[in-house]
Order: C-alpha cells, then sequence, then structure tokens
C-alpha cells in the first residue's frame, strides 16, 4: 500500500483530536473544555471503543448548538469534608468537570488517603475508562459509577423502563505492567452498542431486551424504540443498578434517572446528571506489597488459560494507532468533511 493510501486511511491521534475540538469550539464550547472532551473521544476511537468515540460527537455538538448543555461552564469544586469533594458541573460536561478538580482531589489524596468524588449537574456521554486509567496511572485504585441518563432498563416485573444503563468502572495500578481497567453497563448490552447494531442492521444478543409489548426481542429498533434494555444477569444486575442510582444521584444530588428524562428535550443525546467516583492510595494502612500482590493475581489468572484479561484489547489496538495511526471510519469522514 502506498504512503497516501494509508494517509486516506489512516488518521494521527493529534490531528483526530484538532479536528474533533475545532468542531466542539465551532458549536460553543471553549477551547478548554473542547481540548478535554476531544481528547477522551479521540482516546476511545483510537482504542477501538467505538461506541464511544467519535461516534459520540455529533451528540455533543447536538447539546452545544441547541442550548441544552454549556460548553462554557465553569464548575463549582468544594472539599466538604476531610475526604469528600462535591463539583457541580452547572451543566457542563463530567470530564471538564473533574479535570478542573485533580489539584484538590491530588491534595486529599496526599492528606488522608481516600477521595470521594460527588460530581453533580454534568453531562456525561463517554466511557468511565479513560478516567479511571489515568487515576491508576498515578498509582491509586479508583471506582466510578453514573447514573447514565435516559430510561432504557426494563427489569423483570417492571412494566417500563425505570433505570438507565447505569455502567461501573473500576481501575487498580499492576507492578511491571499496565493498569489492570474496565467498566461496564449494568444493562445487558450498552446503549451506545444497539444504535451501532441498529446502523449495520444486525441483531442483538438473545435476552439483549424487549418490545414495546414486553416479549423479548433481538431487534435493536424494537428494543431501542418504545422496548427497553434487560439488565445483566437478571435481578442482579438490577441489583446493582438501583444501587448505582442511589450512590451517582442521591448521593452526589443529581438527578434519578427517571427525573433525568421528564427534563431532557426530545431528542436529547446527553443527559445531565449524577457521578461518583471513589479513588484510594493503596499503600495507605501498611499495604506496601499491593501493586506486586495484584502483579502476582494477574500473572496467576493468565497462567490459568485467561490471557486476555480487562484492557489487554485497548492496549493492543493503542499499540497499533500509535504505529499505524487511527483507522478512519465513516464517521471520522463524515467528521473531516
Amino acid at each position: 500500500m502506498k504512503a497516501n493510501e494509508v494517509a486516506e486511511k489512516r488518521i494521527s491521534f493529534v490531528g483526530l483530536v484538532e479536528v474533533i475540538e475545532a468542531r466542539l469550539v465551532a458549536a460553543g464550547a471553549s477551547e478548554e473544555v473542547a481540548r478535554v472532551l476531544a481528547f477522551n473521544c479521540a482516546s476511545c476511537e483510537r482504542d477501538g471503543t467505538l461506541s464511544h468515540g467519535v461516534f459520540r460527537v455529533r451528540g455533543y455538538l447536538d447539546s452545544l448548538t441547541r442550548g441544552w448543555a454549556d460548553g462554557a461552564a465553569v464548575p463549582s469544586i468544594e472539599r466538604s469534608g476531610p475526604s469528600f469533594i462535591r463539583i457541580d458541573g452547572r451543566n457542563g460536561f463530567a470530564q471538564p468537570a473533574l479535570a478542573a478538580a485533580q489539584s484538590l482531589i491530588a491534595d486529599t489524596l496526599a492528606e488522608t488517603g481516600v477521595a470521594v468524588i460527588a460530581l453533580r449537574d454534568s453531562h456525561h456521554f463517554s466511557s468511565l475508562w479513560p478516567e479511571l486509567e489515568g487515576f491508576a496511572r498515578d498509582g491509586h485504585v479508583a471506582m466510578a459509577m453514573i447514573a447514565s441518563g435516559k430510561l432504557a432498563v426494563v427489569p423483570e416485573g417492571a412494566s417500563r423502563p425505570v433505570f438507565s444503563t447505569n455502567p461501573f468502572g473500576f481501575a487498580t495500578p499492576v507492578a511491571g505492567a499496565d493498569p489492570v481497567v474496565f467498566d461496564f453497563a449494568t444493562s445487558s448490552v450498552s446503549h451506545g452498542d444497539l444504535q451501532l447494531l441498529r446502523a449495520d442492521g444486525e441483531e442483538a444478543p438473545p435476552g439483549a431486551g424487549v418490545d414495546a409489548e414486553g416479549h423479548a426481542s433481538t431487534d435493536p429498533v424494537e428494543i431501542l424504540d418504545g422496548g427497553g434494555i434487560r439488565p445483566f444477569g437478571g435481578h442482579k444486575g438490577a441489583l446493582l443498578s438501583m444501587m448505582i442510582e442511589m450512590l451517582a444521584a442521591g448521593l452526589t444530588g443529581g438527578s434519578f434517572t427517571y427525573e433525568i428524562d421528564v427534563e431532557a428535550p426530545e431528542g436529547a443525546h446527553t443527559f445531565r446528571t449524577g457521578q461518583l467516583y471513589i479513588v484510594i492510595d493503596p499503600q495507605r494502612g501498611g499495604n506496601d506489597e499491593y501493586l506486586a500482590r495484584v502483579r502476582a493475581f494477574t500473572d496467576m489468572l493468565r497462567d490459568s488459560g485467561m490471557e486476555r484479561l480487562p484492557a489487554d484489547r485497548r492496549y493492543a489496538n493503542r499499540a497499533e494507532a500509535e504505529r499505524s495511526g487511527i483507522p478512519v471510519t465513516a464517521d471520522i469522514r463524515a467528521l473531516l468533511d
């Protein structure tokens, strides 16, 4: 393949960040907000998380241009206890609000070893893992959860959606290795993945959801338009989703999913909600061997036949993108055009 052919089918990470940032600024985001969001979207695209990469940019643009989200919001940040930080996103986006609190988070961790970060009144429209990986690379264990937005999940016994997909994420550093990082929706399939399946004309996995009459369906159109997604693992996934609503919405002061769905305009892509982070310094409490013990544990898992651990595929995609560039998908081509 000739060099110019590669250039047509690949784009550098920096180049993709610049393109996304320019579109966001043109839609009304401040340069600082646009930079954080662009880095987040490009990171997801680079690492192969396409359902949360460039695919999401048009949703950000829509929220900005219709005035539903404030692209220039300056968050309010306060330390309300020795280890408790409250952030009011002021109808801006979650990632820039969290970024603005990083110095206070670092100070809190240095003093107490734990930071509980309650973020409210902010729009989140991406994966949880990018921020969690950052905490883990700084040597911290981190968890996150979010009451993610639109009512979409119908647990057994409910006649209508009562939860959103309500994801949970976790990251930990590992001695001499990349962090273990994962996040997953508490629904059987994520809303973004269903949208991709619908766009590609493909079916969802068995048990993914129900149609408008409550009958099991594998048709993404039926599930998304009037039906609903099932929780993963039956009642266990439903209880996790309930817990996330209580912590990410109730504890933070953010909106519960049923409240978000009422206030959001028709066709909204991003949702003003709550998000909870818990970040821990693992060396506190005399546990200096934590990183080495986690390494021994993950080595045991690999030796047992678990050849791929959480984030391995993302790291492999990242390495390939750093060597050859990011593949130009139809979504990236539309952005470039």
